[in-house]
């Protein structure tokens, strides 16, 4: 079966029970507690995701695609930037909640050298500093600390 990266919101003080029933069910997951205590990403198939879903509606609900037909599959490369991106900068991230276009206005770029050195996002001014935003659509956005413009390159969309 095809597994897929799936995202869940945590209630409340809900997200170290999840992630002992994860690593009990052997399901591969990523939980940025530090940075964003109240989300839980699964990579498993369907089939395992709906389990999950059912035996854990109290403490997690899952973010379903625009049409609110299906659980929204998070793509392998979006779900890797942003691991990427949580794990090397935890200091500097500012979590800017849920994902909103205006996130995905300005220059797409990748960061060509430092501790980002190859995520990609999109360039954004916040608190007159440009940071590079990287987002799940329609779940979450974290912007980085100050990267220097010599460190980013635009990317052909």
């Amino acid at each position: 079966m095809n597994n897929n990266w799936y995202a869940f919101k945590v209630y409340y003080n809900r997200v170290q029970p999840l992630i002992a029933d994860c690593k009990v069910a052997g399901l591969e997951f990523f939980a940025p507690v530090d940075v964003i205590k109240s989300l839980l990403f699964l990579h498993c198939s369907e089939p395992e995701m709906a389990r999950f879903v059912v035996s854990h509606r109290r403490q997690a609900w899952v973010y379903y695609n625009s049409e609110h037909t299906a659980a929204a599959v998070i793509p392998d490369r979006e779900m890797e930037v942003f691991r990427f991106v949580v794990s090397a900068g935890r200091d500097g991230l500012e979590l800017l909640g849920d994902d909103r276009p205006e996130y995905h206005e300005g220059d797409r770029v990748v960061v060509t050298d430092g501790p980002f050195k190859g995520a990609e996002g999109h360039i954004k001014r916040i608190k007159r500093d440009r940071r590079l935003v990287v987002a799940i659509r329609g779940v979450v956005a974290v912007a980085t600390t100050y990267i220097h413009p010599s460190l980013l390159k635009k990317v052909e969309e």
